[in-house]
């Protein structure tokens, strides 16, 4: 987000929120009550949650899935019987089974069965293949795996170097397996059929899971170059769902929660679903996010609410406007990203109410969510939490005189820190060397410890912020985060390129940064091979890590401790006039080879011609 006057919160545009805040303090007080449990032997969590649900509403939609709907009592017992037969094949609370499925009802009751359990789901990407899946997978030591039928060609393919026994892998075909389960493949348990006649109340053991146990281990890109495992604890669940659904969200049983966002990642399966969990409302699902079909499901399902992410947001604009585009039961959204660019035009095009943004890390300890529904904000956070000054250049917090850290100032931006505490604690990763080096000590006082989130907020005053930016070693693109890490070892296989660095870059209009490498070829420029490396790198990679631009350098610039300049590169981009000499190439949409930048392309693609 860029930030403009216009943004600064004053004190008469608080005083005019005063009547909303009223009007929804019994929900802000029960929301409060939920995020704050501080009873470790408190029952909680996903399990609990969506059993309160039931009570609440279980003849409504829980589910809606392309042409399938399931009530809150038909879900609730779907996931009982998932609950029931892995205990009864020795799943048990403290277990930790991958799961392996693209967005369709079967991975919310795969999930709902396993929480219930109070073992740990293991996210897996669905985009993810061969060595990174292997990383994913063996990373948090699985003692089952749930794949499902379209997944497992990808899933076979390494199935020799997973650690999983042979008599814990199960299938679940795709299509929908209440009514038809389906065949399993040679070597797959099927789920469905298998789980068919088990128990369908509700298990003891989701009344005997609490804050400290982990839900769900969702993967964030890391330094190394390879995916680390966040915990996401059932605490953590409470705080989403008292906090996004019960305070900010406020649905009911009549609202519908409508979502196209991967639900291996926290947004689509905490917020979004926790979020219609927590009004016992629908959760409306698609496989994949479709710009074209999107206003039509919202009317199908009479959504009055979405998820988003600002790409998503970005890609609905870009639709020919129509007569009816305002025309629609949307009155809330939820997600985070959306840009000042975009943020008015959409509201205003497709007449929302509320746009509820918000910030969160899954494997930190602070969010900000958009209560107050201002513009061009991430909201604000009861937390506590520090923007301080930031050397980019040595990508790393400033220190003073004394050794403290320094605040940035009053409307400026800085590296947002968050404090570490029983309030507040730090889940962190599986592995504790990871999570070591995301928490700052001595910040402002001896002994004191806060949460590095790596990303650049600026202050807009009374508690809110805006998002500008993502540091160090990963960048945002279609809303994903890609590691640069990852992404430069993969190029650097490609048997013409001898080196690459890879950052990301603006392109304007867009949200994110797009991938960009230099590279520096191990042929003459004339032999490089450039459709050909496409080719290779979207064999090995997911399509929003491919590098869409490239620039040829004979010699990579380092620090004197070997460190990538890559501040320089970020800002020349892909503009040959700015890359002192050396060509620059792109990957233009819809083509399979990199093509020389020319000042017509450069137009196109920063004219908004050539849309990424």
């Amino acid at each position: 987000m860029t930030s403009s006057t216009t943004d600064v919160i004053t004190w008469g545009m608080m005083l005019k929120k005063a009547p909303l805040i009223m009007r929804n303090l019994p929900r802000i007080i029960k929301g409060f009550r939920i995020s704050n449990i501080s009873d470790h032997k408190q029952p909680c969590g996903l399990g609990w949650t969506f059993e309160q649900a039931v009570k609440r509403n279980p003849r409504g939609t829980a589910i809606f899935y392309e042409n399938v709907r399931f009530s809150y009592d038909e879900f609730n017992q779907w996931g009982n019987r998932i609950a029931h037969y892995l205990m009864s094949q020795g799943i048990k609370k403290g277990d930790v089974v991958g799961v392996f499925i693209e967005n369709r009802p079967e991975l919310l009751a795969t999930v709902l069965g396993v929480a219930k359990i109070g073992a740990t789901c293991a996210m897996l990407n669905t985009s993810q293949t061969s060595k990174v899946l292997i990383h994913s997978f063996n990373l948090v030591k699985p003692k089952a795996a749930i794949v499902g039928g379209e997944l497992t060609d990808a899933f076979d393919e390494v199935r020799e170097d997973l650690t999983v026994g042979a008599d814990q892998v199960y299938f679940l075909a795709d299509q929908d397996t209440t009514k038809d389960p389906g065949v399993a493949p040679e070597g797959y348990i099927n789920l469905a059929t298998e789980s068919a006649i088990s128990p369908s109340h509700n298990p003891d053991t989701t009344n005997r899971i609490y804050i400290a146990d982990p839900c769900f281990y969702i993967y964030t890109s890391g330094t190394t170059g390879l995916p680390k495992a966040g915990i996401f604890r059932h605490g953590r669940w409470m705080k989403s769902y008292g906090g996004f659904g019960v305070m900010a969200m406020r649905l009911t049983p009549k609202d519908v929660m409508y979502s196209t966002l991967p639900l291996y990642h926290a947004t689509g399966l905490c917020v979004c679903w926790g979020s219609a969990i927590a009004g016992a409302s629908g959760f409306a699902i698609r496989r994949k996010f479709s710009a074209s079909n999107f206003w039509r499901d919202v009317r199908k399902y009479n959504a009055t609410a979405i998820g988003y992410v600002g790409e998503l947001c970005r890609y609905l604009l870009d639709q020919p406007e129509r007569s009816d585009d305002a025309n629609n039961p949307v009155r809330k959204m939820i997600g985070n990203g959306l840009r000042p660019n975009v943020w008015m035009p959409f509201k205003n095009r497709f007449a929302i109410e509320d746009i509820v943004e918000l910030y969160a890390a899954s494997d930190g300890n602070i969010g900000f969510t958009n209560f107050f529904n201002f513009d061009n904000t991430v909201g604000f956070s009861p937390m506590d939490w520090a923007l301080v000054e930031y050397d980019k250049e040595k990508e790393e917090p400033v220190r003073g005189p004394d050794g403290f850290m320094i605040k940035a100032e009053k409307g400026g931006q800085g590296l947002l820190i968050a404090e570490i505490s029983d309030k507040a604690p730090l889940d962190g990763y599986t592995d504790p060397t990871k999570t070591s080096k995301v928490i700052l000590t001595d910040v402002f006082e001896k002994g004191d410890r806060w949460f590095d989130t790596g990303d650049m907020l600026r202050d807009i005053g009374f508690g809110h912020a805006q998002f500008v930016d993502r540091l160090g070693d990963t960048f945002r693109w279609k809303g994903e985060n890609v590691s640069t890490t990852e992404v430069e070892n993969i190029v650097s296989n490609y048997p013409q390129i001898s080196e690459a660095v890879v950052y990301g870059v603006e392109i304007p209009n867009t949200n994110g940064r797009a991938g960009m490498a230099s590279i520096t070829p191990a042929v003459p420029l004339e032999e490089l091979d450039f459709k050909d490396l496409q080719k290779f790198l979207t064999a090995q990679l997911p399509a929003y890590a491919v590098p869409l631009f490239l620039r040829i350098k004979q010699q990579m610039e380092t620090t004197g401790t070997f460190k990538y300049q890559k501040s320089h590169l970020k800002e020349q981009a892909y503009d040959p006039s700015k890359t002192n000499g050396e060509q620059t190439y792109a990957l233009l949409p819809g083509s399979e080879e990199y093509v020389e930048i020319t000042p017509e392309i450069l137009s196109e693609i920063n004219g908004g011609k050539l849309r990424y």
